[in-house]
């Protein structure tokens, strides 16, 4: 456990660093979407008897827990490619599982930071929403998974150009797949079964559900939880073959 902390605290401090310059990063997507989308777009346009407005927060609460849980990546690929922290750790005696807990902490860290921004943008939006147990559970799973992910990949990636193309082939087509902006139900039925196999997907509608006062899907949460104990346990594998 001193090993998880040890590693968590440090990725806490160079948030801690960076926060002032997060933070507008963190609101300018979300802001650019609610203008466009929220007022330009769906302004009077109605989605199972709810506002495009209180559609779209949950939604990009949901893809925002993903992009910025899997941006943990990118802080790893710095710290091995360029401070060659990583080969610290690998001196260090700290095992793989508390390397990876410590990282996956802080990729949830830095989404759940994220979110916050969102709904507040929201709340000045005057979108009123339920954030409830289940609406937090889902955005805790969903930013496990990817963080976890996100851990794996980038022990794989060889090159700042080889973590680009993780994010154009595997973030960017799920952001906007997987529920964020529209109804998966609109889509045909053959996109909507292989939609169905995307975490984000299943993520999105357990949060809008929550969002709206009422109890998703246990399914969802399951799900959830069996990819994210996967991609967990991959991440510790591949730090364990990045070590030898």
């Amino acid at each position: 456990m001193k090993g998880f902390i040890a590693v968590y605290v440090r990725e806490l401090l160079i948030l801690r660093r960076r926060i002032t310059r997060l933070i507008p990063s963190w609101s300018v997507s979300p802001l650019l979407y609610l203008l466009a989308f929220g007022y330009a777009v769906g302004r009077h346009m109605d989605v199972g008897g709810h506002t495009y407005m209180e559609f779209l927060i949950p939604g990009l609460a949901a893809m925002s827990s993903m992009t910025q849980a899997f941006a943990i990546s990118s802080e790893i690929n710095v710290s091995r490619f360029y401070w060659h922290i990583f080969e610290e750790f690998q001196a260090a005696p700290i095992s793989n599982i508390s390397y990876v807990l410590g990282e996956v902490f802080a990729g949830m860290t830095r989404a759940l930071l994220s979110i916050a921004v969102i709904l507040l943008i929201g709340y000045i939006f005057g979108v009123t929403l339920s954030y409830n147990f289940w609406f937090w559970l889902a955005l805790l799973l969903n930013s496990f998974v990817f963080a976890a992910l996100a851990v794996g990949l980038a022990m794989l990636v060889k090159s700042h150009a080889d973590q680009s193309l993780l994010n154009s082939f595997i973030i960017t087509p799920m952001a906007f797949l997987g529920g964020t902006f529209f109804p998966i139900e609109r889509l045909p039925e053959w996109a909507q079964y292989a939609l169905y196999f995307l975490p984000l997907t299943h993520a999105t509608k357990a949060i809008r559900k929550a969002a709206y006062g009422d109890l998703p899907l246990m399914v969802s949460y399951l799900v959830l939880c069996g990819i994210g104990v996967v991609f967990f346990f991959i991440a510790v594998f591949c730090v364990n073959k990045a070590k030898d």
